[in-house]
């Protein structure tokens, strides 16, 4: 019989799909309202991104 060491290519595998359905199980599907909050903060967050890029280019352009 082999015992299981848990540095093992199969226990690792093994844990790993164990964690993947549990997450999967959690997860629920969103709301509208919920959805639509995810959307609007994805949205800032990206703007706000571009935004530090845009500046950041044009003070390398000004001074540079």
């Amino acid at each position: 019989m082999e015992t299981i060491d848990q540095s093992s290519w199969k226990y690792k595998i093994k844990s790993f799909v164990g964690e993947c359905i549990r997450v999967l199980r959690v997860t629920k599907k969103p709301d509208a309202a919920e959805f639509k909050t995810i959307v609007k903060v994805s949205g800032l967050g990206i703007l706000v991104i571009g935004l530090i890029g845009f500046i950041v280019q044009m003070v390398k352009l000004l001074f540079f």
